[in-house]
């Protein structure tokens, strides 16, 4: 099958190795550094998924149409990302598989007779070397009804179909809800659960997010050991009590320490996708009338390491968070 994978970072590139591995004709738009390597050296994949390196085509925007896509940069750079591919992409169904809220919406707007679909990639992959990338835990991709995607997908990884696609994509926004704190501070998730200064900021993002989709009538998809009922105790409980949840996330990443994709960006030297995480957790509270301090202390924090390129103590941004959340005054 003829596949074009347009990003090739952590996602993107898991996606388009093993695809590749799996026989498949597999073309991938890369930029900078990242092109230059994969030209050089091939796509290289490690992990938990074993070792392969892709001979895949490589440039910085489809050269042919394929039989299927796969829309795979930062959600900030989709839209660019699609009108650069337009030509190639007419009457082919890209599967968005991105982080945040707003991916198909992003399609619709910039192809608007594009037949596409949303997805989600459960699995932590990290990619800080340019043309490389390393499954750190292995994971499930949930699929939004397309069934070749789906099949395709499950012939070389874990993937699932659902018909709650808004919901699942909620229940990674809170799942995502870790990637902020070590963003901020140069952490790997599982330091950061472990302070307990930094758990309780966690557990406070959590929080805000799984309130904002409640008040707005999402049903909460089960993912990674999350589902409906959890959320909604999450949302009503003080954080002390939910703090077992990013715990119990945390576990579930295992030894290797996982930086999120947030940091990865910053360790990168790009601009990270907060605005469309903990800040879309801000808009979203905003429609329904709530506030999400802890979210809008994070989205703050994390831009000011992009433009100054240092990171938080711990002691220091739990300060600054709990000025913004009115002194913690949120039990």
């Amino acid at each position: 099958m003829r596949i074009g994978v347009i990003g090739a970072g952590a996602i993107g590139g898991t996606i388009a190795a093993l695809l590749n591995r799996a026989g498949h004709d597999v073309e991938v738009t890369a930029r900078g550094a990242t092109l230059a390597a994969i030209r050089e050296r091939g796509l290289r994949l490690d992990g938990r998924w074993g070792e392969h390196t892709a001979a895949v085509q490589t440039s910085d925007r489809l050269t042919r149409s394929p039989d299927l896509a796969f829309l795979a940069t930062k959600a900030q750079d989709a839209a660019s990302a699609l009108a650069a591919n337009a030509g190639h992409l007419a009457n082919v169904p890209p599967v968005v598989v991105q982080n945040g809220l707003e991916g198909l919406e992003t399609v619709r707007r910039v192809l608007p007779d594009s037949p596409a679909f949303g997805a989600l990639a459960l699995y932590a992959a990290q990619n800080v070397e340019p043309g490389r990338v390393t499954i750190t835990a292995t994971g499930t991709t949930v699929v939004d009804r397309s069934h070749e995607a789906t099949a395709l997908l499950a012939s070389v990884m874990p993937a699932r179909a659902t018909e709650n696609f808004r919901g699942a994509q909620w229940t990674k926004l809170v799942i995502n809800m870790v990637n902020g704190t070590p963003a901020a501070t140069g952490l790997s998730v599982q330091q950061t659960v472990a302070d307990p200064q930094l758990r309780r900021i966690v557990t406070g993002l959590i929080r805000e997010a799984a309130r904002a989709g409640l008040a707005q009538g999402i049903r909460f998809d089960s993912i990674q050991g999350l589902n409906h009922a959890l959320v909604r105790f999450v949302a009503r409980a003080p954080l002390a009590l939910g703090a077992f949840l990013p715990r119990l996330m945390a576990r579930r990443m295992g030894a290797v320490p996982n930086l999120g994709s947030t940091l990865q960006s910053i360790t990168r030297g790009q601009p990270t996708e907060i605005d469309y995480l903990s800040g879309a957790v801000v808009a979203e509270s905003a429609h329904v009338g709530l506030t999400a301090p802890f979210n809008a202390a994070i989205t703050d924090a994390v831009h000011e390491v992009e433009c100054t390129g240092r990171f938080f103590s711990p002691e220091t941004l739990a300060r600054v968070v709990a000025s913004s959340a009115g002194a913690s005054r949120t039990d």
